[in-house]
């Protein structure tokens, strides 16, 4: 017989009470649901039912084995869904979040490719650099740069969070190019406001890694407002790489100590472990990892 089958036949006898209510419950007679059920009791060689006239109720050994069984319909069930929603078209508003930098100049031009495909989705994306708990501002996922210890997420890890130094040419005109990371104590450091430390940058090279004592004379809590300084001359700049990159590869900057970086930090994309897996944001994940990818990462949901 199909075991799946008699222990659903089980789980809605006992939930039901009886053979009778089991049976017009599942369109079937009472002499099939009774068979399902002798023919597990038979398997198990254990009684689950103490049968009476009028009802019956679960042994010891039935009660352990209807939770067990419970359980594994629950997972059926949700795989049947889970499946089923594959083949729906994803739809709706997706809430997103992420940090600025990244937001702007990686995840925001993605994110046409990714609408061009879903285009029944409509993506809400929030940018700040100020950490959000997704669950009280009711986000479906996020991009987060950085380490995250949070059993109620799911972690996806992305490429990494490169920095670059970077200056521009009419600022190196009128200073002596920095030839180690000891030299950049004797320029104008640009200072990112969310920085723990504005004394000092932590670099690694060939030596391993160690902080430089820096100071200069602005200090802005925006990356863009940081770039658009340099551009204009007036300092060394320490941004994520993908926010410098354009303007280095046009000229407009020139990268400063290519040997020397901050320690390249974490990315991921995060979404609640209890979230429902809806179709759209299965989509965005699947997008996102698939375009941004860390080798050795997992595969598709």
């Amino acid at each position: 017989m199909d075991r799946l089958l008699s222990v659903e036949v089980f789980v809605r006898t006992a939930e039901l009470g009886g053979l009778t209510a089991a049976a017009e419950a599942m369109d079937m007679s009472p002499t099939m649901v009774s068979k399902h059920l002798r023919d597990i009791e038979k398997r198990l060689s254990v009684r689950l039912f103490n049968r009476t006239t009028r009802r019956q109720s679960l042994t010891e050994a039935g009660s352990l084995y209807y939770s067990q069984c419970k359980e594994l319909l629950d997972k059926a069930h949700e795989a049947d869904d889970s499946i089923a929603a594959l083949q729906r078209s994803p739809s709706g508003t997706l809430r997103v979040y992420s940090a600025v930098t990244v937001g702007t100049h990686r995840i925001t031009p993605l994110l046409s490719g990714y609408l061009e495909i879903y285009p029944l989705v409509r993506v809400d994306l929030t940018l700040s650099d100020r950490n959000m708990d997704l669950v009280e501002e009711g986000f479906d996922a996020a991009v987060w740069v950085g380490q995250l210890e949070d059993s109620r997420y799911v972690v996806r890890p992305l490429e990494p969070y490169k920095m670059a130094i970077a200056a521009a040419p009419a600022y190196l005109a009128a200073h002596a190019l920095p030839l180690c990371p000891q030299d950049l104590t004797q320029h104008n450091c640009l200072s990112f406001a969310y920085w723990d430390r504005q004394d000092a940058w932590r670099l690694v090279g060939p030596g391993g890694d160690f902080d430089v004592p820096v100071r200069g004379n602005f200090r802005v809590n925006s990356g863009q407002a940081l770039l658009q300084s340099a551009l204009a001359g007036a300092g060394i700049v320490l941004q994520p790489e993908v926010l410098l990159l354009p303007s280095i590869e046009s000229g407009q900057l020139v990268r400063i100590l290519p040997g020397y970086a901050p320690p390249a930090r974490p990315m991921s994309l995060l979404y609640l472990a209890d979230r429902r897996m809806t179709p759209k944001l299965r989509t965005f994940i699947n997008y996102i990892t698939e375009q941004m990818p860390l080798s050795g990462q997992s595969a598709n949901l």
